[in-house]
């Protein structure tokens, strides 16, 4: 008999037993591609943070490869809190499973691969601001 796996789902009090990930996305400034420097400043790549209540996961999309990193950090540290006291902005993110349509056509960007982790079906989010702006907005009633 396989153990389950758990269903990820919104950051906070509905999460979806007690070993289900949280995920915050970061939002970063720097760009070493000439044509990130086009989008707004503080907002030109994101990734994103995954914490499973032990562990501290860095899912970082980048132009060359996708960097995934398992950090050897305290269960409690404020990861999403070092990156803000970085002075970048982060978002906490709802993260949808179950879902049986595939996602939108899109180029892969750090935003959409950011979007496809969480479960995003959201075509007109195509920049990282746009992404921050859809996290930070308050939930649909």
């Amino acid at each position: 008999m396989s153990t389950p796996t758990p269903q990820l789902c919104q950051v906070g009090p509905c999460r979806a037993g007690a070993d289900a990930p949280r995920v915050w996305v970061v939002f970063r400034g720097e760009a070493e591609l000439w044509w990130l420097r086009l989008l707004k400043p503080g907002f030109r790549h994101c990734f994103a943070l995954l914490h499973d209540g032990r562990h501290w996961v860095i899912v970082d999309p980048l132009s060359p490869f996708t960097d995934v990193s398992v950090l050897d950090l305290p269960g409690a540290f404020d990861l999403p809190g070092w990156y803000r006291g970085m002075g970048m902005a982060v978002a906490p993110a709802p993260v949808r499973r179950g879902l049986t349509r595939p996602a939108p056509w899109a180029p892969f960007t750090c935003v959409e691969a950011v979007k496809r982790l969480l479960g995003l079906h959201a075509p007109a989010v195509l920049t990282p601001w746009q992404l921050y702006r859809r996290l930070a907005r308050p939930p649909a009633s």
